[in-house]
């Protein structure tokens, strides 16, 4: 007799938008049904909230079974209050026409806002390096004004009263390396249209760290001189270019001048299939020997064209 199978519970697109911790604190405090037009954004908010298709899911999902995981808030004045986790669910609840939700309201000052802002959107499983950059950076500064001495753009890094190093703390209480959360924090040096490059993944993330050491003016020459050239800095240009900047030599004529040297990731390749050569080598050929045998074969047919054409005009 065939057993029966257990019904497998999906969890809805809201809980989808939404961490554990958000989702365990909803049912260990107070739910407050606030109006959205009295909620406010966070200042200085880093995560993109898009009205994509995922939105629209999520605007479907809250019109059909309204905000199942609440907003959290905190005061911020007479009848006012200040967003700290729940942007896209906000979103999702107005365009769902909806007026109201539930709302957590905490009493946090400015750094345990920031703090929890970032570490409840952190949990995203996508998110952009220049997302990710600024939240570091913004909990980073939270730290700072709470005691902690974490200025990573140098080496010199100050150490907590425990003895600590402030860099390893924040690196172990977000789960990633320290270098890591010190080559984010650099792309907030970055102009935006650099960043967006790193965002579009057509900047890779080591030359954006050398390039970020860059002036907004120098940086500005080498995004006109990347347009120019239809390629981005390998990681040994950008280090080129860091060293001429901080020696004061770097001009816009040397940006454009180290952008046209030819990179070997960057040379444009022909390929041809196999198959449609296959017949005039042997199965065993390598592509070296593939390679030698056809431009030599070039090179007669070349030798041939010449020697017609020299015919031709006697």
């Amino acid at each position: 007799m065939a057993r029966k199978r257990a019904p497998i519970e999906l969890p809805t697109v809201d809980e989808l938008f939404t961490s554990q911790s958000e989702r365990d604190n909803a049912t260990l405090e107070g739910v407050t049904e606030i109006q959205l037009a009295l909620i406010d954004p966070f200042p200085g908010h880093p995560f993109h909230v898009k009205d994509d298709e995922e939105m629209e899911r999520l605007a479907e999902s809250i019109a059909e079974n309204g905000v199942l995981v609440p907003l959290t808030v905190r005061a911020s004045g007479t009848e006012r209050y200040e967003l700290v986790s729940g942007h896209r669910r906000k979103r999702a609840a107005e365009l769902a026409g909806i007026a109201s939700a539930p709302c957590i309201v905490r009493s946090m000052d400015d750094d345990e806002a920031v703090i929890a802002m970032v570490d409840s959107n952190l949990q995203r499983e996508a998110i952009l390096p220049s997302e990710r950059a600024f939240a570091y950076s913004m909990r980073l500064e939270a730290m700072k004004h709470q005691g902690l001495r974490t200025d990573l753009t140098s080496a010199q890094v100050a150490q907590k009263s425990s003895g600590r190093w402030s860099r390893d703390i924040l690196a172990e209480e977000l789960g990633v390396s320290k270098d890591k959360v010190q080559r984010f924090i650099r792309l907030t040096h970055l102009i935006p249209e650099l960043l967006a490059l790193v965002d579009e993944g057509r900047m890779k993330m080591l030359p954006a760290v050398e390039v970020s050491y860059l002036s907004q003016e120098e940086q500005t020459w080498l995004f006109d001189a990347m347009g120019a050239q239809a390629c981005t800095p390998s990681h040994a240009q950008a280090v080129k270019m860091k060293r001429y900047s901080k020696e004061g030599s770097l001009t816009s004529a040397l940006v454009r001048s180290i952008m046209e040297e030819e990179k070997p990731n960057q040379v444009e390749q022909f390929k041809i299939p196999r198959k449609s050569i296959a017949r005039f080598f042997r199965p065993s050929a390598t592509r070296d020997e593939i390679e030698s045998r056809i431009v030599r074969a070039l090179e007669l047919l070349e030798q041939a064209e010449a020697r017609r054409g020299r015919q031709g005009g006697a």
